[in-house]
């Protein structure tokens, strides 16, 4: 009877650990320290922000975090004077949310529609210009926060309050596509969001015209597949694309033609 009873108490522990404690799966970015070998919804929104900060060198967001996440996190911490001990604690979680000049990605997506939402003029382009810090300033004048172009903290619980982060998702068009490789004229290999195509030659990667579909879209693309929207490019404007394709006679196949994209986040 004292065995049972003490394998009952036990279990009724074990059962209010798992319910006191929040599932990796599904926890939210600053929720735990994140290190090599972790996975979950939280490590694929830091290795989403470190995209945005162009520290992540794959294409894909996957949720977990290895030596490529390791890496980046490193990058990042260095760049933003942390320690740099490749982990993803209190302070680098922190450092990596607060959006600034230069970053491109989904998460300029979100503050960019949520800044247009709250009636704010600007673009939803996924880059973090010039245009987006005065429309930044502007609304943290209004708010009475200090004007400094930054998406701060501060600014980011404003943007919240006022209107839920949004992307081009639903848009649909048919546009003209040619394709391309890492070792093209002009090319350095690296798009513009800073994925390595060299090192990562499986990349789905589009180039955009950022004012048609906004850099850091997931894109999905007739005959090519789901592809991010990571690069740009000095002929590709309007309704035109550049798919890429590693291998160079893959590419000339591909030529010129009309294909229906859609974006799908």
């Amino acid at each position: 009877m004292i065995q049972k009873m003490r394998i009952v108490a036990a279990l009724l522990i074990v059962s209010a650990i798992f319910v006191a404690t929040p599932s990796f799966a599904s926890a939210a970015l600053g929720d735990r320290t994140m290190q090599n070998g972790n996975s979950g919804e939280d490590v694929k929104e830091l290795q989403d922000y470190l995209m945005t900060k162009g520290m992540f060198p794959y294409h894909t967001a996957t949720g977990y975090f290895g030596s490529i996440t390791e890496n980046a996190v490193a990058a990042f911490q260095e760049s933003r004077n942390l320690q740099v001990d490749v982990l993803a604690g209190s302070e680098t979680n922190k450092a990596v949310q607060v959006l600034r000049r230069g970053d491109i990605g989904k998460q300029v997506i979100h503050i960019q529609s949520q800044l247009q939402q709250a009636g704010y003029e600007g673009q939803v382009d996924g880059i973090y210009g010039s245009g987006t810090v005065a429309t930044v300033e502007q609304f943290q004048r209004n708010k009475g926060l200090a004007a400094d172009g930054i998406a701060g903290p501060a600014t980011r619980r404003a943007l919240d309050q006022m209107a839920s982060p949004d992307s081009a998702a639903g848009k649909e068009m048919t546009v003209e596509s040619t394709a391309y490789t890492a070792n093209c004229t002009g090319c350095s290999g690296v798009t513009k969001m800073g994925i390595d195509l060299e090192k990562y030659p499986d990349a789905k990667v589009i180039a955009v015209d950022p004012d048609q579909i906004p850099l850091g879209s997931i894109v999905e693309v007739e005959g090519y597949g789901t592809a991010i929207a990571a690069d740009i490019g000095g002929d590709i404007d309007h309704n035109r694309i550049d798919v890429f394709i590693p291998n160079q006679q893959n590419a000339l196949n591909w030529g010129r033609k009309d294909v229906t994209i859609r974006v799908i986040e």
